[in-house]
């Protein structure tokens, strides 16, 4: 008890940047500054982040909404396609004595081509719809990445004095220099 309490009383004792050991001070150790970072970071990072994936989800929608659309088209066309059969059925019973066959052939032909077109209009859209959602996820994946990487990049900035990033350069070069040693 007696070191919290001490911890409290001496604000302003600060350790020298050279010395090495426990710091028992809650209120000077990391968890409290990475959970202030953090909470930070959630606050104002989560109006962009929304932002950015009900744009995306808008985005998803309007392409869903133009696969309906050109189904819509399709199924239209499979109606043009159904009256041009009764057409053809009706034609087909004046003609019947003269090419019954040929006309039940065109007819097949046009039903699995109508289907073909079907098929590769509902695949397009499926296509179009796992781009999309790729698209989304690999977007937010970047901008989230991007996010972090600037708060680290900040955090390093704040935390780093001339004094403590000279030493810290002068560590590493002297780290270089004993490895070229080493392989020489």
């Amino acid at each position: 008890m007696k070191n919290v309490t001490d911890s409290f009383v001496s604000f302003g004792y600060w350790p020298f940047a050279g010395s090495f050991g426990f710091n028992t001070d809650i209120l000077a150790t990391n968890p409290i500054n990475l959970s202030v970072v953090l909470g930070v970071l959630i606050f104002f990072g989560k109006g962009v982040l929304s932002d950015l994936l009900d744009n995306r989800k808008q985005r998803i929608f309007n392409t869903i909404r133009n696969s309906e659309e050109l189904r819509g088209g399709a199924i239209e066309q499979l109606e043009k396609a159904r009256a041009r059969l009764r057409k053809v059925e009706m034609e087909a019973d004046e003609f019947r004595v003269n090419g019954y066959f040929e006309i039940e052939r065109e007819k097949l032909n046009l039903i699995n081509s109508t289907y073909k077109t079907l098929k590769q209009l509902e695949n397009y859209k499926n296509e179009t719809i796992h781009f999309e959602q790729q698209r989304a996820i690999n977007e937010v994946r970047q901008q989230v990445f991007q996010q972090a990487l600037e708060g680290a990049i900040g955090t390093l900035n704040s935390c780093l004095n001339n004094e403590l990033h000279l030493r810290t350069i002068s560590a590493n070069i002297g780290m270089f220099g004993t490895m070229k040693e080493i392989t020489d």
